[in-house]
């Protein structure tokens, strides 16, 4: 199984106090570095190509977000998301991961892999930067195996606390990609209910505050994991937000730690079953730093088998 990171992605750094600091990936890398995880093949991040951004955002979008990084201080997009001299770097890698993964995992059998970058993607749009992300990362590796592998069925799992509005959004009338989404509602961006369904390739499963580890996976086994295996997927993508733990500031879905544990198995059935095993990940949220290794050394333990 690879990892893929970089180091520029530490230098994206959306300024003190900002749940997003180069501390999330930090603790991640620190927890990834034990022994069990010897075996783990770490590469490089590439950068993603204009190509294969310009697949999934608007040229024009493309060519602000790489024109604005500032020469020094930070530059607010929104009330969230930010940009210092390092975020063009990082974001560039974040996405390139995504695409070096996809091509890694199709060129071999049972092809998996862990993206431990940053900024996060599930949140941008085609053509705005939103919820502390630039490029919709998950969404560029989607678009990549179809235009350039040829594919007809990839599928998206998001577990994040915070619906991925981007991926849906720039997927909803593409029926090649089903995206399979669980998340807290109410809470931020506000979108992710149970009827945007799209072109019939939309699953929302929206959680209320206080839903706990039981109906959280009730509604992947029950709604989510079941439209997954129906579509077949030839290769499946995760958006893996850690950010439902009951520790984490942002959010009150109170999952444990072993949730991810649980329900990455799950998935890799899903991979195994349908897609000759090809599963690859990203890191999207997760914003209490001891949650966050665990609950992410927990997903990457399971995807190793």
């Amino acid at each position: 199984m690879r990892l893929y990171t970089h180091p520029a992605c530490l230098e994206h750094d959306p300024g003190p106090g900002h749940p997003e600091s180069p501390a999330r990936l930090r603790a991640v890398l620190a927890a990834l570095d034990r022994d069990r995880f010897a075996a783990l093949d770490r590469i490089e991040a590439p950068r993603a190509s204009r190509e294969a951004l310009e697949r999934v955002h608007d040229a024009a979008y493309v060519t602000r977000i790489l024109e604005s990084a500032p020469a020094e201080g930070l530059l607010r997009l929104d009330e969230d998301t930010l940009m210092s001299p390092g975020s063009i770097e990082a974001a560039l890698r974040a996405a390139g991961a995504m695409v070096a993964a996809v091509d890694a995992a199709l060129n071999e059998p049972a092809g998996r892999a862990f993206c431990a970058v940053r900024p996060p993607g599930h949140h941008a749009t085609a053509n705005r930067a939103m919820g502390f992300c630039l490029f919709d990362n998950v969404a560029v590796g989607a678009a990549h195996a179809l235009a350039e592998h040829g594919l007809e069925r990839v599928a998206i799992a998001d577990f994040d606390v915070h619906h991925g509005n981007g991926t849906q959004d720039i997927f909803a009338h593409e029926p090649r990609v089903l995206f399979a989404s669980s998340h807290q509602s109410p809470l931020y961006p506000g979108s992710g209910a149970a009827d945007e369904t799209g072109v019939g390739n939309l699953a929302n499963a929206p959680l209320p505050p206080g839903t706990g580890s039981q109906a959280f996976r009730r509604a992947w086994e029950d709604v989510l994991l079941p439209r997954l295996h129906a579509f077949r997927p030839q290769l499946l993508l995760v958006s893996a937000g850690f950010d439902a733990h009951r520790a984490d500031p942002l959010a009150q879905l109170q999952l444990e730690t072993d949730d991810y544990a649980w329900l990455t198995t799950r998935l890799l059935d899903v991979a195994c079953t349908h897609a000759a095993g090809r599963l690859v990940s990203t890191l999207e949220g997760g914003y209490d730093l001891p949650a966050l290794a665990a609950s992410a050394a927990a997903h990457v333990a399971a995807l190793m088998g």
